[in-house]
């Protein structure tokens, strides 16, 4: 912008003194007034190209909002319908919380690779599931990759199905509205999430469970002591994006939260990630409690995570590698998880 206003300065400046020069030369042959006129006009173009220029670009850069709405109203397909009429599930569906995967195949864009290829399994009803890649980030840790958050997102139909389908209790996800399956779903992500407003609306937004329910709810998740120590109890307030509380008071609030739905289905998405190991044990113990007759699929980044589950499930490249338990995996050599768990033994080894 500063480049720009010297060149259009230097452009005033010629105009001037073109202006100037002529009149000079001109002397007699042009009124007094209108020579008076033509100087004061030039060098009011100083500012006045300046602030054109500005405007025009101004202009252009916020017409690019214009054209981005126009390019979504255009293209953006619509979701499902939220309920479909003489498709809706039973009210107590799902009763077990049996999950599965029937040759599923999911991209994100039509010209997009696979994100999913073939993906076959059945998770049985309140199996506790680890989801883990292929090779570890670190000791402890791994990389995010396509595959993992993907089976999360194929349930939760945020992404639809390329192909093959998915069955909760026998029922197809894909023929249901999706406000009735996601009503029915329950996720605790690696970001808590809470909203500006109480205690209580971030609990129960819709005003569905007593005070008794929601203080159970916050007994079970350990939280019951430091919301009864606020001035206001449920009613205090929650600042945008829970900053009046810790991460880990974040993460158990949403914990309490998913809690009081009673879903029989529950994604923990990296649910521990951005936490120390103290605050994680506390978190997984507390989820180990309070979901125990729920099916659990646990996206991993830490090992110990899943050590306690029923069942390891391995990706790689967007299919399942292997579906073991811990013990058997562990006990085979040759498995990538034995390959994986030797891998971070290894590294903290060294590290120490």
């Amino acid at each position: 912008m500063r480049w720009l206003a010297v060149r259009l300065d230097i452009v005033s400046i010629v105009l001037i003194t073109t202006t100037g020069l002529m009149i000079v030369l001109m002397h007699g042959r042009i009124p007094p007034a209108y020579a008076g006129l033509a100087i004061s006009y030039g060098v009011q173009l100083t500012g006045l190209f300046q602030f054109t220029v500005r405007l025009a670009s101004e202009t252009e850069a916020r017409f690019t909002s214009v054209e981005r709405i126009d390019h979504y109203i255009k293209t953006l397909s619509l979701e499902a319908p939220a309920r479909i009429k003489n498709k809706a599930p039973p009210p107590d569906w799902p009763q077990e919380g049996e999950v599965i995967f029937e040759n599923a195949e999911m991209r994100y864009r039509e010209n997009l690779p696979l994100v999913l290829k073939k993906v076959c399994f059945t998770i049985k009803p309140k199996e506790k599931i680890g989801i883990l890649p292929e090779a570890p980030a670190h000791p402890n840790s791994f990389f995010p990759f396509p595959g993992k958050s993907s089976l999360g997102m194929a349930l939760f139909r945020l992404v639809e199905l390329s192909g093959g389908c998915i069955k909760i209790d026998g029922v197809k996800i894909s023929d249901i509205g999706l406000a009735d399956l996601r009503s029915k779903l329950s996720i605790i992500p690696q970001e808590p999430v809470l909203f500006s407003g109480t205690v209580r609306s971030n609990l129960d937004p819709f005003s569905q469970y007593s005070e008794e329910q929601i203080w159970d709810a916050l007994e079970r998740t350990h939280m019951k002591d430091c919301i009864s120590q606020l001035p206001m109890k449920l009613e205090s307030e929650v600042m945008e994006n829970g900053e009046n509380f810790s991460v880990g008071e974040r993460q158990l609030l949403c914990i309490a939260r998913a809690l009081l739905r009673r879903c029989k289905i529950l994604i923990l998405d990296e649910a521990t990630a951005a936490m120390d190991t103290e605050t994680d044990l506390l978190i997984q113990e507390t989820i180990r409690e309070a979901f125990g007759d729920c099916t659990m699929l646990t996206i991993a980044h830490r090992l110990h995570t899943v050590l306690g589950c029923d069942r390891i499930m391995v990706l790689m490249q967007g299919q399942v590698v292997e579906f073991d338990t811990p013990s058997a995996l562990l006990s085979n050599e040759n498995s990538r998880f034995y390959a994986m768990f030797a891998a971070a033994e290894n590294k903290i080894a060294v590290k120490g």
